[in-house]
């Protein structure tokens, strides 16, 4: 049986260098095509700077009015807690006032009850010492009473329990009794006066 020869014979060196430089040329070809498809692909990515200016902007004035509407809401809250503290400290008594006028009602009606002897003339005086002391601090405090006994019917003020007819002393609607009396807080009605009304 015969051996094979494994020389290699200069046609082969030959042959097999071009294959190498065939290699080395394709590889070459697809680093180039790689390089240039990302080229591409980084052109095509690439933001224009003007649309890109212009999407800032309009962000920015996004934001803007987004800033100055809570600086503007912020003011109102202020504004109506400035308000809410002012009605506070005008009308903080109101509640007391309310409680404390039946009381003020009770020693009118005792003082409006004859008193005969010394002892009642005497317990009358100090009940009008208090009705007085009390007059005081609630004036003090801005109660006063509402005027009604010959004054215009007014709504907001007077409360018509009652009618008559009119006369020539009253005229239409005008407060002819007062059943009970009827007190402001500053410029608020505490309560409406009960009245007579002529009509």
């Amino acid at each position: 049986m015969a051996k094979k020869s494994t020389r290699t014979t200069p046609e082969d060196s030959q042959a097999s260098t071009t294959d190498s430089a065939a290699t080395s040329t394709a590889s070459e070809a697809t680093q180039a095509a790689t390089s240039a498809t990302d080229d591409q692909a980084e052109q095509t990515t690439a933001v224009d700077p003007t649309q890109q200016i212009t999407d800032l902007k309009a962000q920015l004035d996004a934001k803007d009015d987004q800033l100055l509407r809570a600086q503007a809401e912020i003011v109102n809250m202020q504004n109506r807690n400035k308000k809410e503290q002012a009605a506070l400290l005008k009308y903080g008594g109101q509640a007391l006032a309310k409680d404390v006028l039946p009381v003020l009602d009770n020693l009118e009606r005792a003082l409006a009850t004859p008193a005969d002897d010394e002892a009642a003339q005497q317990l009358k005086k100090g009940v009008e010492m208090v009705y007085g002391h009390l007059q005081d601090a609630l004036k003090k405090h801005g109660v006063t009473e509402v005027a009604a006994a010959g004054e215009k019917f007014d709504p907001n003020i007077h409360q018509a329990v009652q009618t008559v007819p009119v006369d020539d002393d009253h005229p239409a609607d005008t407060v002819v009794q007062v059943l009970q009396r009827g007190y402001l807080l500053k410029d608020r009605t505490l309560r409406p006066a009960m009245v007579v009304v002529a009509q």
